[in-house]
């Protein structure tokens, strides 16, 4: 039947080739468990019917084959009091209702067999249904942590080449140049001073020199007088 092809369907393996292209694998395992306990609904709506076919084919047989008793119990009593023609009138309409009880009970044979059958399917669809359901818990705890290592994976690729690094690395280029202009611009400055020093000292007088001038002055009148 109808009802029962997504029992087929719904294996295993198609839902795991399903979730393979599904972009949100939680939403499509609650809409499958969803469609199976729609198609579950339908089935027992199904087996509730056949059900009832059943017991009313069984209700008519059990009334037929009562009333196959009952007539034959009645053309024996007629016999017993010497009215043969009731009797035989009563065989008449027992034969009529032994021929109605065949056919009920073979109907209800059928009836009962298809119930069976459909019970049996519906105890299978249940029974993949919690199979499936229970999948879904694993499924979707596999798929939140699946998601999980994805975003650390990602967040680590990126990690040490990203706009991030490539700042760090940028600022350390530029604080070296910066530490390079210090020390030139110090050597500048430190060469600037020499120079200034040494022209200073050559307008230094320490009176040395005074003092020389004035002793030559004095020897050179001692040697006079």
């Amino acid at each position: 039947m109808g009802i029962f092809k997504r029992l087929r369907d719904l294996t295993a393996a198609t839902i795991n080739d399903l979730l393979d292209k599904a972009e949100d694998p939680v939403k499509m395992l609650n809409q499958f468990l969803r469609d199976m306990e729609e198609d579950i609904v339908e089935a027992e709506s199904a087996v509730a019917k056949q059900i009832a076919i059943e017991k009313k084919f069984q209700q008519q047989y059990l009334e037929a084959e009562e009333m196959v008793q009952k007539r034959e119990e009645q053309a024996l009593k007629a016999l017993e009091q010497g009215n043969e023609d009731l009797a035989r009138r009563a065989l008449q309409d027992k034969k009529e209702h032994q021929a109605r009880y065949d056919e009920l009970k073979r109907q209800y044979d059928i009836a009962k067999a298809n119930a069976d059958k459909l019970r049996d399917q519906l105890g299978e669809m249940k029974d993949e249904f919690t199979k499936m359901k229970n999948k879904r818990e694993l499924l979707v705890a596999r798929a939140e942590a699946a998601k999980a290592q994805k975003q650390i994976n990602q967040a680590i690729s990126g990690f040490g080449v990203d706009n991030g690094a490539k700042g760090f690395s940028r600022m350390e280029e530029k604080v070296l140049q910066m530490e390079a202009e210090a020390q030139a611009s110090g050597e500048l400055v430190s060469k600037n001073r020499s120079l200034d020093d040494e022209l200073e000292k050559l307008n230094k007088n320490d009176g040395v020199d005074d003092e020389l001038a004035a002793l030559r002055a004095k020897l050179a009148e001692k040697k006079q007088s």
